[in-house]
């Protein structure tokens, strides 16, 4: 008897680590999927220089294409994408937005942008526990005259 429990407390820790494990793994790859996106909107907006009608309609194709679909709350005087069909508005704190993206102005006069992304950590018996973000930042350059935000 005394044996039967000892193998079954063994078992129960084993499981619960097993689930510890999974919930960290799961954490790790929505981080890096998300990552990966930013990283990617990142270069289409400093290869079009800004975020233009072009720039915004490759980055949304790439993002449907992606399976994209995790929203989040935006800055105020920040641009927040509502869909994917190019459709941009001042954000404010009402709304939730597919991504979120400010640009800045240097002293050099150079343009340089921020970004936001969101994703949820969700597991399939809990469901959505809670929302990230990641925040990344372009290198500065010159910038064109056909942006959303001019």
């Amino acid at each position: 008897m005394r044996e039967t429990i000892g193998t079954t407390w063994t078992f129960q820790l084993i499981i619960i680590f097993i689930l510890i494990f999974a919930c960290f793994l799961s954490l790790v790859i929505s981080y890096s999927r998300a990552y990966a996106i930013k990283n990617e909107a990142l270069s289409v907006i400093e290869k079009y220089e800004g975020v233009s009608t072009e720039s915004g309609q490759i980055l949304n194709n790439y993002l449907s294409a992606t399976g994209y679909k995790d929203k989040g709350k935006c800055p105020n005087e920040w641009w927040g994408a509502i869909d994917f069909n190019g459709t941009f508005e001042q954000s404010n704190s009402s709304n939730e937005y597919y991504y979120c993206f400010q640009e800045k102005s240097t002293s050099n006069g150079l343009v340089l942008y921020n970004i936001r992304f969101f994703y949820k950590f969700n597991l399939p018996v809990l469901g959505d526990l809670t929302n990230f973000k990641i925040d990344g930042q372009t290198s500065a350059f010159v910038g064109s005259n056909n942006r959303i935000t001019s």
